[in-house]
């Protein structure tokens, strides 16, 4: 049987989670609510008995890669009141959130493109920051920027890692954002960033 009588025996975390098995096997081009439907053998319509539109679906799952890898607890209270280190922390947290799930970085940065979504990757950044002592606004506009670089640097990461798996790159193509250890480099660029802010909370 399918259509909304077997949507509702599908409970909106069955459908969520679904939704990321398919991102993850075929990418966010090709999670669409009729392959999505096809999975739950629903009718596409029935599945806005849970999620108004496609773009709610990608909020929650946006939600869902956040929320999957949290900063450490040990690593958050072994930082205390260094905002440096808290930031640090949650920035690679994000980082490590972002690259569990296929084009993670891309379903993140839509949903805040849109407006959607709980907002919380942007909070933990701005809640690490905040820690300086920096106003409210100052701290927003510091884990603005820092979401913004993590955001663009996994993106890349995981452009480059897609090319890579289906033999796109001609031999002996070359990163033109260096091939160091893409870790390291993340570490650098935070790092840049939390120095920038260091210099501007002692002026």
């Amino acid at each position: 049987m399918s259509g909304p009588e077997t949507v509702r025996r599908h409970r909106r975390d069955d459908v969520a989670q679904v939704a990321l098995r398919i991102l993850d096997d075929h990418g966010l081009a090709d999670l669409t609510m009729r392959r999505l439907a096809a999975s739950l053998d629903v009718q596409p319509s029935a599945l806005y008995w849970h999620f108004e539109n496609k773009q709610t679906l990608i909020a929650e799952l946006a939600d869902r890669i956040v929320d999957a890898h949290p900063a450490p607890v040990d690593a958050v209270s072994d930082a205390g009141s260094d905002w440096r280190e808290r930031t640090r922390v949650e920035a690679e947290a994000l980082r490590d959130a972002l690259l569990a799930y296929r084009d993670g970085a891309e379903v993140v940065s839509s949903t805040y493109a849109l407006g959607l979504g709980s907002g919380r990757a942007l909070t933990r950044l701005t809640d690490a920051v905040s820690v300086a002592g920096f106003d409210e606004a100052t701290s927003r506009r510091a884990g603005t920027v820092l979401l913004h670089f993590i955001l663009g640097h996994v993106s890349h990461e995981q452009q480059r890692m897609q090319y890579d798996s289906v033999g796109v790159l001609a031999d002996g193509a070359t990163d033109p954002f260096g091939r160091e250890d893409q870790a390291q480099a993340f570490a650098f660029g935070v790092g840049l960033l939390v120095d920038g802010l260091a210099a501007l909370s002692v002026r």
